[in-house]
């Protein structure tokens, strides 16, 4: 089966890096907006899987992700997730731009974790445990490469072509690279999560006190990818507290294990501890005020107003 023709013509998107990404998610952030206001993501069950809708607004610009998630579609050659971002002018509400919804959320969810990461990693993170293969690997791989001096990269992925093919991209790139197993986080300085898995990928206990840990797989309540073990053991973080207590699976299924995160204004404001002794742990379930920080930015390099 192939793609059809989008309904209307995309805007081409201006060239934006994940750490270029990055930088806008965390200019809005500095300069006071509240990730605990965003509005909520609504979910609609449809027969091919779930559609989403999430709007958000600033003074200067306001925007809408329409985005859907069929799971059968990787079985068809296609992409799991779809959609289309529209990006409006904040005073008028004019339409300014329409994106590819999809390719805004493989920028702007490895862009989240690099921000979270900035802080949460050591300095001298060398070794990454990668887990997943799909866009969101790729993405997380290249965004962590901007901000970490990483030297080795393991891949744990249930295919093994897939993996393969991600070991030689992260080859490519410069870093030593092979496939693993979920033990490999016991030698990990960071841990990344970019699967559809449902249930813990590796045990909580092995993974080193130095260590990050980022899982951005699932937005719901009861899927996860990080044990309780882990959970109970680290600093937690989360993009908004409102968010996670509706969405996050691997902080809600870990019970009182979870506490209370704290969310990604404070870490980036200097306002949330940053502890050396225990893992710290990010859980990212996206939000739409991050689609609208890089949809703006991408409209402003393309030649749109600030």
């Amino acid at each position: 089966m192939t793609a059809r023709r989008p309904a209307a013509p995309l805007t081409p998107a201006a060239p934006l890096t994940p750490a270029e990404a990055a930088d806008a998610i965390e200019r809005v952030l500095a300069e006071g907006l509240d990730p605990e206001d965003c509005p909520p993501r609504t979910g609609l069950p449809v027969p091919a899987g779930e559609l989403l809708l999430m709007p958000a607004a600033s003074a200067a610009h306001a925007g809408v992700k329409i985005a859907g998630v069929a799971p059968a579609n990787p079985a068809r050659g296609l992409p799991r997730i779809t959609g289309s971002y529209l990006l409006l002018d904040g005073p008028t509400l004019q339409p300014l731009a329409l994106y590819d919804g999809a390719a805004l959320t493989a920028l702007r969810t490895p862009a989240v974790t690099a921000v979270a990461l900035r802080r949460l990693a050591v300095p001298e993170a060398a070794h990454l445990v990668l887990f997943g293969a799909g866009p969101q690997a790729y993405g997380h791989l290249d965004a962590l490469l901007a901000i970490r001096p990483l030297t080795r990269v393991t891949v744990v992925a249930r295919s093994a072509g897939p993996a393969e093919a991600l070991v030689r991209y992260a080859r490519e790139l410069g870093p030593a690279a092979a496939t693993g197993t979920p033990e490999a986080v016991a030698e990990a300085d960071v841990v990344v999560c970019c699967t559809t898995a449902r249930t813990p990928l590796f045990d909580g206990a092995l993974v080193p006190a130095h260590a990050a840990v980022a899982a951005v797989g699932s937005h719901e309540p009861d899927a996860r990818e990080v044990d309780t073990a882990l959970v109970g053991r680290s600093e937690l973080y989360v993009e908004a507290r409102a968010a996670a207590g509706r969405e996050a699976g691997d902080l809600l299924l870990a019970g009182p294990a979870a506490g209370s995160p704290h969310n990604l204004a404070e870490l980036v404001n200097g306002k949330a501890p940053v502890p050396a002794g225990r893992p710290r742990f990010f859980k990212s379930v996206g939000q739409a005020w991050e689609d609208l920080a890089v949809a703006a930015e991408m409209y402003r390099r393309g030649g749109g107003a600030a």
